[in-house]
């Protein structure tokens, strides 16, 4: 069964300095229809102004990914990391007994576009780690690059997590599929372009979400940017 969620369907929050959409229910957004699907828990697509950004606040049991799509990222937090994160680049921060971190975008003249993904995690109370990893387009191109996994596998970032977390670059006649377990959920969320899921037409920001399907077909698309999640139900 695929369900679609368009992109105008989402949480919206205008805060001035940031601006995000929010897939499922998350701080002042609050929709029981959508909670989280499978572990996913949270997907934010935040737009940071010039100069501004989230000052110090902390996390505790949650398995933490950005994204970025354009401009970038600054990031500190207590366990001494003080990093920029770029377009293909993957941050993952997994906030275990507790984490503070500060989330910036420095650049006085450019948006800081990024997604936040928060996958709630199969261990809690681990101590917390972070690591950071780049992707870069020619590995993205034409397939579902794994980007995160439980085990690091293909030099994907490693979540303590039951799932997966594949990107993709499709134009033109590239295409690629995934198999699924019928017993697990899968989540397609198109960042940018158009694209079509298993015959389903997306464009940016709309997503899918399946259950009991075998596989996921992704064909026609137009400078399309693709995050596919193969999840614990």
């Amino acid at each position: 069964m695929l369900t679609l969620r368009k992109s105008k369907d989402r949480g919206h929050a205008d805060h001035g300095w940031l601006k995000s959409d929010h897939s499922f229910s998350f701080a002042g957004y609050y929709d029981p229809e959508h909670m989280s699907w499978g572990n996913l828990r949270v997907i934010n697509e935040d737009r940071i102004e010039p100069g501004t950004g989230f000052g110090k606040h902390g996390h505790r049991d949650m398995e933490i990914i950005s994204y970025v799509l354009s401009g970038e990222l600054a990031h500190q937090d207590n366990m001494g990391n003080v990093k920029g994160i770029p377009p293909g680049d993957v941050q993952r921060m997994s906030a275990g007994i507790g984490v503070m971190h500060s989330e910036f975008n420095h650049a006085q003249d450019q948006i800081t576009h990024f997604l936040q993904i928060w996958i709630e995690p199969n261990v809690t109370g681990i101590k917390p780690s972070y690591e950071q990893k780049t992707f870069t387009a020619s590995q993205k191109r034409g397939v579902l690059r794994l980007i995160a996994s439980p085990d690091g596998a293909l030099g994907s970032v490693t979540i303590h997590a039951d799932a997966h977390l594949y990107s993709g670059l499709f134009d033109g006649s590239e295409q690629a599929e995934l198999s699924l377990d019928l017993e697990r959920k899968a989540y397609v969320h198109l960042v940018r372009g158009v694209l079509e899921a298993n015959g389903q037409r997306l464009s940016a920001g709309d997503a899918i979400m399946l259950e009991r399907e075998n596989s996921i077909t992704l064909t026609g698309g137009v400078d399309a940017e693709v995050l596919v999640f193969d999840l614990a139900s």
